[in-house]
């Protein structure tokens, strides 16, 4: 199983997440999310396969989210702009996005990646 994990270096998050893996020994491509974002159709893709929410794909303590103020606009925006938006800087997602192609997480609940990913 090839898994690419979609992280940001600096994020405290994403650090438990890799420890979780590398502990697990579990391999991944580690993609740098801020400087190798997913496209809109790989975000689509994630998002239709993942059962969440589109909302829950966006970092909402961030300090972009809430300079682009979009709190309000991701409730009354269509799925399309959403996906704009997310596409549009790797700082608005949640991270990590860990997938195998079939099966997407977003974001690290130890309870979550046991049973997706060992």
């Amino acid at each position: 199983m090839s898994i690419t994990f979609y992280q940001y270096p600096k994020c405290g998050t994403c650090r438990k997440a890799k420890k979780w893996l590398d502990d697990n020994g579990i391999s991944y491509e580690d993609v740098h999310i801020v400087d190798n974002p997913p496209s809109k159709e790989e975000l689509k893709s994630f998002y239709e396969k993942s059962g969440l929410e589109l909302k829950k794909f966006f970092n909402t303590s961030g300090k972009k989210y809430r300079e682009l103020g979009l709190k309000d606009k991701v409730k009354t925006a269509s799925e399309e702009e959403l996906l704009d938006i997310l596409a549009s800087d790797g700082m608005l997602m949640k991270r990590p996005i860990v997938t195998d192609g079939e099966k997407v997480t977003v974001g690290f609940k130890e309870e979550t990646f046991d049973s997706t990913w060992k």
